[in-house]
């Protein structure tokens, strides 16, 4: 359910019947906005076919969400629920307040069901006057039947939601994602206990719900990787579009900002928007790891640490940093760290194989960070590299590199998060998994323990790669990503 907005009367219109009667008349008639299925329609019917074996005779309830307030009566874009993406095939910033219904058949299965809200008629105070959700404010939405031919599923008013799915709650089980939409959550957990279901039991149930959703995506459908290869693929653009405004980000001052503009207009044109907030971090910045304000200078001489990904309409995202000398020349102390990160990587990248755990991922790269903080004198006198990888009485390295070398991707920048970490974790990798490989070292300019000639630098390479059959793609490989391809990209498109 979206958010209640404030509404100031200081804005109202008067509206007579004579407008209304003036506004209904003489509209060329409407035309189908949907000539065939979405390519995203089969997959997403396969998946919930999965789901629908998982629980039969159970009625599951999907919300997308609805419209968050920004400000007063202005909302944010709307993104819907990762769950909902994935079991509709439904992107970019479709279709608030709707939610999809898996209605048990008595032969077995289940019919999908999409309830939304629809295109209002013509004859309707909503059509010209509500600036939410009016064709003429916002644009049109779309038809029941255009859903249905879009989707190849049922498309029903929102308005019979909450009747059609608490109506039996007592005789079948009904589980709804519950963070999807929270207000909605509460509504259907009042109707369902009205008609029959225990209220003590319908978290438990509902999680188990949200989790075996999460955990499907860990392996992706062929389609699912043709949307990480356009994200990787515009977020290559992205970097390039950043790359070649480091001289002008210099020369601008705030100089961080300027380059998450550059490739946010890249985003958005290219994509639905950013994956996530881009960090773009120069000089010292680099050491905060989720730093997102991206409000300082860009300065000759300095390192410069982007981390960003583009979303595409189907909401898959891409996750790629890139270190970059702003003069198109690493320093010896800067190429000397990254020479470090970068050999982490690639210990990291050849882990990552079919019949490896994906923990094996990170230990790969940590050895190697482990191995280069030993050999700079930087770990306590006495600590071998064994002694700091010890779980239990050790971890000295991770004072230079505190965060794990590997997460999940696809329609969320973190996916699967809902997996246990038996499923994650311990899991064995499996060829259609997307993961990153991201390690980092970070020397704070005030860490006494660095060496003064490393002090303010912070380096992380990132790849989004896709495990395959005997091994692995590195499916953003085509960014410069050695100390001489980036040095050879920084002058290139500098200028």
């Amino acid at each position: 359910m979206s958010e209640e907005q404030k509404q100031a009367d200081n804005r109202a219109r008067a509206t007579t019947d004579e407008l209304r009667t003036f506004i209904r008349e003489d509209w060329a008639p409407r035309r189908p906005t949907v000539d065939g299925p979405a390519d995203a329609a089969s997959w997403a019917a396969a998946r919930r076919a999965v789901l629908s074996a998982a629980y039969p005779k159970q009625r599951l309830v999907v919300p997308a969400g609805g419209l968050k307030v920004r400000s007063n009566d202005s909302d944010y874009v709307f993104r819907p629920h990762t769950a909902f993406a994935y079991l509709t095939g439904l992107g970019a910033d479709r279709e608030p307040d709707a939610v999809l219904v898996l209605e048990p058949l008595d032969d077995g299965g289940h019919e999908a069901v999409l309830y939304l809200r629809p295109l209002a008629e013509r004859d309707s105070d909503e059509f010209f006057a509500d600036s939410r959700y009016g064709e003429f404010w916002v644009g049109a939405r779309p038809t029941l039947e255009d859903v249905e031919r879009e989707l190849g599923l049922t498309a029903r008013h929102v308005d019979g939601l909450v009747d059609a799915v608490a109506k039996d709650a007592g005789e079948l089980t009904v589980r709804v994602v519950r963070d999807a939409d929270r207000e909605l959550t509460a509504r259907l957990d009042d109707a369902r206990v009205e008609n029959g279901a225990e209220r003590e039991s319908l978290e438990e149930a509902d999680d188990a719900l949200a989790h075996a959703v999460s955990l499907a995506r860990l392996v992706k459908d062929d389609y699912e990787v043709e949307q990480m290869r356009a994200a990787v693929a515009a977020t290559h653009e992205g970097f390039d579009a950043m790359v070649a405004e480091l001289a002008e980000a210099v020369a601008q001052g705030r100089g961080e900002r300027w380059l998450e503009g550059t490739f946010g207009r890249t985003a958005r044109h290219r994509g639905n928007g950013v994956g996530y907030d881009a960090i773009c971090a120069a000089g010292d910045h680099a050491n905060t790891l989720h730093w997102i304000k991206n409000t300082g200078a860009v300065e000759p001489g300095e390192l410069v640490l982007i981390d960003a990904g583009v979303e595409v309409d189907s909401l898959y995202t891409a996750d790629v940093t890139r270190t970059l000398p702003t003069d198109g020349t690493f320093t010896e102390a800067q190429r000397e760290v990254y020479e470090a990160v970068l050999a982490a990587q690639e210990a990291g990248l050849a882990a990552v194989r079919p019949g490896n755990k994906f923990s094996d991922v990170h230990a790969a790269a940590i050895r190697v960070v482990a191995e280069h903080l030993h050999a700079w004198g930087l770990l306590p006198e006495g600590v071998s590299v064994e002694d700091t990888l010890d779980k239990e009485h050790g971890q000295y390295h991770r004072r230079w590199m505190v965060h794990g070398t590997s997460h999940h991707l696809g329609l969320d920048v973190h996916d699967c998060a809902l997996a246990t970490r038996e499923e994650y974790m311990d899991a064995e990798l499996r060829p259609g998994m997307v993961l990153t490989v991201e390690p980092g070292l970070y020397f704070k300019a005030d860490d006494l323990k660095a060496p003064e000639r490393f002090r303010g630098i912070g380096v992380r390479i990132e790849d989004d790669v896709l495990v395959t059959e005997d091994g692995c793609e590195n499916l953003s490989g085509g960014i410069p990503r050695t100390a001489d391809d980036v040095e050879a990209w920084v002058r290139r498109l500098r200028g």
